[in-house]
């Protein structure tokens, strides 16, 4: 695809105004809160898959409601003092599939936490954590972008950022890790969920997260995106909104609380975006819009020619000399 947004010179300016509820923060804590009377219980079970520099544990914490959330766990097994971690969350679809699938970051000598999407696993990489609180009686499009959002309180990512919330503070309970230095990362959807995780983070987790790097996230200044682009998932929204058509700003009201752009005005850490300026999943507005009402210190990649897959390989290269 050819360029179809704004030119670079206004993306880098656009701050669109922010379409944010009186009670985002008070849906928030109160929502962080009642999951918290929960006891998280995480365990870290060891398992053998043969790698013989990495040590990988399979874990379980209890994220929403209670409801039993898997991780792997990597950890580089010659290490002679507490270790940063990475937590990195998975693009829309994909499970956590299998700990040889995940090398790069316990390699560079880091502890490396990845959190299965609850519900999702079955597109790209295998899953294997339920969603218990998907309910087939709400109307939805298929996908998980339309699952309860008629109402904040049903609607699916609800559950998926407060489990990543969950997660940060599972890794912070292990005794290898260094809960000083945390980081967390994800590409498309899982950079939407690691905004949100750095967007709660300075009120709810003690300003655990100290860095952020989404890569071509997702997740982000939702109406803009389904007016511009008719790709999946983003379409997910707009063919709900076209049979439920009395039910748009209902829709976007529920939106407005999983906003990127919101978590992104709140969050503290240091942060390293990228895009891709012919991405026509997310397309580079919904980034910058993301990225210009992020707080300093930030930076971004931007990667001209490319689309969803952003820099890959060169923008890990990036992150890997962010962090150092």
């Amino acid at each position: 695809m050819a360029f179809f947004d704004k030119p670079l010179a206004e993306l880098e300016v656009y701050l669109p105004a922010r379409d944010e509820p009186a009670d985002f923060d008070l849906f928030w804590s109160d929502t962080l809160a009642a999951t918290r009377a929960i006891e998280l219980s995480p365990v870290f079970d060891p398992v053998d898959y043969g790698l013989r520099t990495v040590e990988t544990y399979d874990v379980t914490f209890s994220g929403y409601g209670g409801h039993r959330i898997k991780a792997w766990l990597l950890l580089p097994r010659y290490r002679q003092d507490k270790v940063p971690v990475v937590v990195e969350f998975i693009g829309y679809g994909g499970g956590r599939g299998f700990p040889i699938d995940w090398l790069f970051w316990s390699s560079a000598g880091y502890a490396h936490l990845i959190m299965d999407t609850r519900g999702q696993g079955s597109a790209w990489l295998r899953g294997d954590t339920p969603d218990p609180d998907a309910d087939p009686g709400n109307p939805q499009y298929p996908g998980f972008m339309t699952r309860g959002v008629l109402d904040p309180e049903t609607y699916y990512y609800r559950r998926v950022f407060t489990d990543a919330v969950r997660a940060v503070e599972t890794i912070m309970t292990h005794p290898a890790v260094d809960p000083s230095r945390i980081a967390v990362t994800g590409a498309s959807q899982g950079g939407g969920i690691s905004l949100a995780v750095a967007g709660l983070s300075p009120a709810l987790l003690d300003n655990a997260v100290g860095t952020c790097m989404p890569d071509v996230p997702f997740l982000c200044h939702y109406r803009r995106a389904t007016e511009l682009v008719d790709t999946q998932p983003y379409q997910e929204l707009v063919r709900f909104c076209k049979i439920h058509r009395n039910q748009v700003d209902t829709v976007f009201h529920t939106l407005s609380y999983f906003d990127g752009v919101n978590f992104a005005a709140r969050a503290t850490a240091r942060a390293l975006f990228s895009v891709g300026l012919m991405d026509e999943i997310c397309p580079p507005s919904t980034v910058f819009a993301a990225y210009n009402h992020y707080r300093d210190p930030k930076d971004i990649r931007v990667w001209t020619y490319n689309q969803h897959e952003g820099g890959q390989s060169y923008q890990k290269l990036e992150q890997l000399q962010f962090l150092a």
